[in-house]
């Protein structure tokens, strides 16, 4: 039970990732979380509006069976696969955590300031999750892919757009954590 408790190493999840995109290759699928955004509307008729989601969406279904499985992954994960104990971060990350005003950094896997219900009753923090949300979606379209999808699929197979992608994915999350973020905390 300990060495399911615990974080794996990058040397036993890094090849089972590679296994599982090599068996999506050789099926001709692709991976990626934001493209199931699309189906479910094409599911609920959106298509009838917009000709972007007017496609054959059953062809997509075995991919709602990947969020159907990370949601209740997740859950089992957190209830009965979970150690609880908190992240191990930089002393220095720490530091600079708690200058902004977080609690009790790594304690948690996310940090409550951020990631509880209460968060929802302060305006601030209810705009940007819109904010955040909104240009999250607009991103994923923009850039043909979310992050999971551009750097597990695409960069497994080698494509151009997808080293773009997450070039770009790293360089805005650099940009947000040292400049952003701390403006806004």
């Amino acid at each position: 039970m300990e060495t399911i408790l615990n974080p794996w190493p990058w040397y036993i999840s890094g090849p089972l990732i590679a296994l599982v995109m090599a068996l999506l290759l050789y099926f001709g699928k692709t991976f990626g979380m934001s493209s199931n955004l699309r189906t479910m509307c094409s599911i609920a008729g959106a298509g009838k509006f917009t000709d972007f989601f007017n496609f054959k969406w059953k062809d997509q279904l075995w991919n709602l069976t990947v969020v159907l499985g990370a949601i209740i992954g997740g859950f089992i994960a957190v209830q009965f696969l979970s150690n609880h104990s908190g992240t191990d971060l930089n002393p220095t990350t720490v530091a600079e955590l708690q200058n902004m005003g977080f609690n009790n950094p790594g304690q948690n896997l996310v940090p409550n300031e951020m990631y509880s219900l209460d968060v929802l009753a302060s305006p601030k923090a209810l705009l940007l999750l819109v904010i955040g949300g909104i240009l999250v979606g607009f991103g994923t379209r923009y850039a043909g892919g979310c992050t999971s999808g551009h750097a597990i699929t695409g960069l497994s197979s080698l494509q151009k757009p997808s080293l773009i992608a997450v070039i770009g994915f790293f360089i805005g999350g650099l940009i947000m954590t040292n400049f952003i973020l701390p403006l806004i905390f």
